[in-house]
């Protein structure tokens, strides 16, 4: 099976300048990594192939290269929210981004923690990586705060008091 993956130039160019990302993932996952202007994924196991993939698609999206290994396990998955969807204007999309980090990454922090997952705020999107339940309350809790909910109302939602 072959996979294809578009990664951002910035982060495209880490990746190929430092060849210990790529032979780690191959190692650990039994796939081939080619590197041109998109990356190719090729291996015999589909699943290992799809996780290669995720992994590559979430170092794109800005997270480490330690959190996207992550996404190796089974029951580890990545999820992706466009913040265009939430506004047009590019200066309410920076705002919202700015909600999401919070005061000094308090934001962020405080979801990661409640949740058990890594957050990633890169460009005009927000990803999240963790095993699919604990993503699923994270996503739910940055898509409160990027539509306008105060932050207190989000983390009694991350404590179950809502």
């Amino acid at each position: 099976m072959i996979e294809f993956v578009s990664i951002p130039e910035q982060r495209m160019k880490i990746v190929s300048s430092d060849k210990r990302i790529v032979k780690k993932l191959e190692e650990l996952s039994g796939t081939r990594i080619k590197i041109n202007k998109t990356v190719c994924v090729d291996g015999e196991d589909p699943a290992a192939v799809m996780r290669v993939r995720d992994a590559l698609k979430a170092f794109g999206r800005g997270f480490s290269f330690e959190d996207c290994l992550e996404l190796l396990k089974e029951n580890y998955v990545l999820e992706t929210i466009s913040v265009k969807s939430f506004s047009k204007s590019k200066k309410r999309r920076l705002s919202l981004k700015g909600r999401v980090i919070g005061f000094k990454g308090s934001a962020k922090t405080n979801i990661e923690r409640y949740t058990n997952t890594k957050i990633a705020v890169y460009g005009n999107t927000v990803s999240i990586i963790g095993e699919w339940e604990n993503v699923q309350k994270a996503k739910k809790a940055v898509e409160m705060l990027l539509s306008g909910k105060p932050h207190n109302t989000v983390y009694m939602f991350l404590e179950g008091r809502i």
